[in-house]
């Protein structure tokens, strides 16, 4: 099977079911983020290893990979997609919680720093956000609601997840006092 198709030769590209859209499609600007939330934290799950929590990180692109998909689907064709579970959301809670409870209490905003596990965090929680926000625009259908929960959700697991990288690692967070 051959990689290229030559069908978005001319800025067109095909949603789940079929359906032909332009490539600055709100569902195709929607997607992508989540697209390259994965690739992020493909590169975190690499640089992670080892680290607590790491076997969290598969779990997590796998549920991207739901959300993209619903994201690149309507009302009819997900139907044919499985649900996501709001579980899911609560996994991501009870990590939080549990990365929350071993950290010092946050006395500011953080700036992103070393170690780069910790600075890759940040970078996929940014893109995460921008996921989220690309995803409100397209939420019109309730289904989606869950997605963009979940997005939200992964944003602060990762900011969490960032910090206690740092801590773990020696480094601690960087307060940014004005």
């Amino acid at each position: 099977m051959k990689v290229y198709t030559k069908t978005g030769d001319k800025g067109r590209t095909s949603l789940v079911g079929g359906e032909r859209v332009s490539k600055d499609d709100p569902r195709v600007n929607a997607y992508g983020n989540v697209d390259e939330l994965i690739s992020h934290i493909a590169l975190l799950r690499a640089d992670a290893f080892g680290e607590p929590y790491h076997d969290n990180l598969r779990r997590i692109q796998a549920n991207l990979m739901l959300v993209a998909a619903h994201l690149a689907s309507d009302e009819t064709t997900s139907q044919k997609l499985k649900p996501f579970d709001n579980l899911e959301i609560e996994f991501l809670e009870l990590q939080i919680d549990e990365m929350t409870a071993k950290l010092p209490e946050q006395s500011a905003f953080i700036l992103p720093e070393r170690p780069r596990v910790a600075a890759e965090c940040h970078i996929a929680r940014t893109v995460c956000r921008r996921a989220e926000r690309a995803s409100i625009s397209i939420m019109r259908e309730p289904r989606l609601e869950i997605a963009v929960k979940y997005l939200n959700r992964l944003s602060d697991y990762l900011y969490v997840y960032a910090r206690y990288l740092s801590m773990v690692n020696g480094v601690g967070d960087d307060f940014w006092y004005q």
